[in-house]
């Protein structure tokens, strides 16, 4: 593991484990846009949740880059499937 990453690890000890689900998915999609803005520059942002669909928006260098697909499904939506297994999909809007 690099310094540079060694020095971003997000503490989701501080993810207020009572607050509405949604609060607490808002939480830890901001934990994974800082990675991103840290890493590649570009950052996701939680725009709403219903039925079980999380849809988030992407911009900075996520926004019309080729790997965002891999981006949202890969890492969005497996880092938010970890804490939240009833999500039935995560899209972009």
């Amino acid at each position: 593991m690099s310094d540079a990453y060694s020095g971003i690890k997000p503490d989701f000890s501080a993810m207020p484990i009572d607050a509405p689900e949604a609060d607490r998915m808002r939480a830890l999609i901001e934990m994974i846009s800082a990675y991103i803005d840290y890493f590649h520059g570009g950052s996701v942002k939680m725009e709403a949740y219903d039925d079980g669909v999380l849809t988030i928006s992407m911009a900075g260098a996520c926004s019309g880059c080729p790997l965002s697909a891999e981006t949202l499904h890969g890492w969005v939506e497996g880092t938010v499937k970890q804490f939240f297994p009833q999500i039935e999909k995560v899209e972009s809007e």
